[in-house]
């Protein structure tokens, strides 16, 4: 026996479409619905237009060359501080010492025209108490005597090298001509009076130091020593009441 043909009712496509299914979720107030049409909206953004930059490897290039060049003299720094101190604690240098021992003047008078001539012979001792330090004068110095500011005679010191604790005793000659010295001249009789004449003379020698076989670079060394002598007698003793000088090393 056959079985009954079931008929199922046809679907109307022109009716209204129920949903099978809630189109807000269950706990949803009717607030949280959105439209649609908004929804649909946020597919269609506009895409902003991206400008390009100018590349930035020029400029990325001259700040690391600034920064690389920067390190390195600050590294440079660095090592020559470690270098130094170290020299200076082996070496344990110490500056030399100078004193004028003796002048003599051979000359010192008046031309008929009116210019004063004068040639003094000066003692200069100079000490180097390094053990550990040589001295190389160089050429190229000058030693220059002054009263009341007006060069009288100027010289030079020899080539020379001086050891470690070494004494070298050198008598320097200085010779000069002062135009229009009638003034001057008369001042210094007057001065002589009193038997404090004060003059002052001033040297500037070139050097390199030698540490152990290490010969540094030339440096430039200016003393300035203030005298008082008796008298300015050619051809006669003269003695230097007080001295004092100064002493400066510059590179």
């Amino acid at each position: 026996m056959a079985d009954p043909q079931r008929i199922h009712p046809a679907q109307d496509p022109e009716a209204p479409h129920t949903p099978t299914a809630p189109l807000v979720p269950r706990g949803a107030s009717k607030s949280d619905r959105s439209d649609p049409t908004e929804q649909y909206s946020h597919f269609q953004r506009t895409i902003p237009v991206m400008h390009s930059k100018p590349p930035k490897k020029k400029r990325s290039c001259l700040c690391k060359c600034f920064c690389w060049t920067i390190s390195l003299l600050l590294l440079l720094i660095v090592i020559i501080a470690i270098v130094v101190a170290i020299l200076f604690l082996v070496f344990k240098p110490k500056l030399p010492k100078y004193s004028i021992d003796g002048l003599r003047i051979t000359q010192l008078s008046l031309g008929s025209d009116d210019s004063l001539s004068a040639t003094f012979d000066v003692n200069i001792t100079a000490r180097n108490p390094n053990t550990k330090i040589g001295i190389y004068y160089e050429g190229g110095s000058s030693i220059t005597v002054f009263y009341t500011g007006t060069q009288l005679c100027e010289g030079s010191l020899p080539k020379f090298y001086q050891g470690h604790q070494n004494t070298t005793v050198l008598t320097v000659e200085l010779t000069g001509q002062t135009q229009n010295a009638t003034g001057l001249l008369t001042t210094l009789q007057e001065q002589r009076e009193t038997g404090s004449i004060p003059l002052t003379l001033k040297v500037k020698q070139p050097v390199r130091i030698k540490l152990g076989k290490l010969k540094l670079m030339k440096m430039k060394f200016r003393a300035t020593c203030n005298l008082v002598v008796d008298n300015l007698d050619a051809n006669n003793t003269i003695s230097i009441k007080s001295s004092s000088c100064k002493f400066r090393l510059r590179l």
